[in-house]
């Protein structure tokens, strides 16, 4: 093993490097990003670094010159043109690199508005990439008048950053309730109370028609219950799709994403892959997470079974989301669940999920206790009774020890 090339220079390409070297791997590394700058985080472009609380050089994971003196060939705003298994060669900038293996940190592309009702319009945007924030954040103004559509975490944290910065946000969600599809309708309850005490609009079963233009600018909404409002700034939220465009050029299997065994290993035994764009096998499913801790995690497992460690990735997914002055913290995976135990401490609440009598995942606000003892439950495999941890004058650090 002497050449490995990873493409995606975001958190997961990133973390994969970093693991490589700290195993003590000397060979050749290339990571090959198709963004302008070095891999950075992405959860503080739409917080932080949007209401201008975080300069761009802290959103750096590393420091530029940390990759040369690792000897790390980073290869910065050079998208991959093409990938040969058979003769194990990735193309970038007309140069065909050869690897020993590669892995694919290729995340994953937020899903546009369509062109026919005015997706591509001026004034509407995604929040993904550094480019996508610096584009948005000339238009995040406190006269403005903010549409967002899609009521999941991103729309919903997007709306929280315009409305600090002071504008008019109206949030729809085409779906019967925001949330609908990753919390409970106590979650969903608590955020859209959260919302509209700050004066945001929610709006839920109720999507859009298309959007007004003015000079190709967006200048409003016609909404599908038929009201039309006036907006100049539209940000999507509506999902994420991954990206394995370069995976099927390299003919490995895809599903939902790229196909990867427990090991991180694609179909093509010399191919591996790593957060958004992944798919795993999880409790007799197959899923791909989406978020920092999973493309790190992944990324790092990945790194050392390509070195011969032989280890099955095991995820303990946990998640957040800030809004306001509320932090939401997810321990673990809700799916299958049929119901929810609700914690209520005043200003800290958490919701526990379960399934039958399994514990599977903690949504805590303003609860880091809750979170942390929730977490350390259900990666010990232990479910406390309901009527337990909904009970705010019960212990739940003894649960630990039961």
């Amino acid at each position: 093993m002497d050449r490995i090339i990873v493409v995606g220079a975001g958190q997961a390409g990133a973390a994969c490097v970093a693991k490589l070297r700290a195993e003590g791997f000397e060979g050749a590394i290339t990571l090959i990003g198709d963004e302008p700058a070095p891999p950075y985080q992405r959860p503080p472009l739409s917080k932080a670094y949007l209401l201008g609380d975080m300069e761009l050089e802290r959103l750096y994971l590393r420091p530029l010159e940390w990759y040369a003196e690792n000897t790390i060939d980073l290869r910065m705003g050079q998208p991959v043109e093409a990938v040969d298994a058979s003769a194990k060669t990735v193309t970038v900038g007309g140069e065909a690199l050869p690897y020993d293996a590669l892995v694919f940190a290729t995340g994953s592309t937020p899903r546009h508005l369509p062109a026919e009702i005015g997706g591509n319009l001026r004034g509407v945007h995604v929040v993904r990439t550094l480019a996508d924030v610096d584009a948005m954040e000339p238009q995040v103004r406190e006269d403005g008048r903010a549409l967002i559509v899609g009521g999941g975490y991103i729309g919903l944290e997007a709306a929280a950053v315009a409305r600090k910065r002071g504008m008019d946000v109206t949030v729809i969600e085409a779906a019967p309730r925001i949330l609908g599809r990753v919390a409970c309708a106590e979650t969903a309850d608590y955020f859209r109370d959260l919302h509209e005490s700050h004066g945001v609009t929610i709006k839920e079963g109720v999507g859009l028609e298309c959007l007004d233009a003015a000079d190709r600018r967006v200048v409003g909404a016609m909404l599908n219950n038929g009201e039309e409002h006036p907006y100049d700034l539209v940000v999507a939220g509506i999902g994420v799709t991954p990206n394995d465009a370069l995976a099927a050029m390299a003919g490995v299997t895809l599903e939902n994403g790229i196909a990867t065994d427990a090991r991180g290993r694609t179909s093509d035994p010399s191919i591996w892959a790593a957060g958004d764009c992944a798919s795993l096998p999880f409790r007799g499913e197959r899923i791909r997470l989406e978020s920092v801790q999973n493309a790190i995690d992944q990324a790092e497992a990945v790194a050392k079974n390509i070195l011969g460690a032989g280890e099955d990735y095991e995820p303990k997914p946990w998640f957040w989301s800030d809004q306001y002055d509320v932090k939401l913290q997810i321990a673990g995976l809700n799916l299958g669940y049929d119901r929810v135990a609700v914690r209520d401490g005043g200003k800290a609440r958490s919701h526990w999920y379960y399934k039958g009598d399994d514990l599977l995942a903690v949504d805590a606000m303003n609860d880091p206790r809750g979170y942390m003892i929730g977490k350390r439950l259900i990666e010990a495999g232990k479910s406390p009774a309901p009527a337990v941890v909904a009970d705010p004058e019960s212990d739940l650090k003894a649960l630990l020890k039961a």
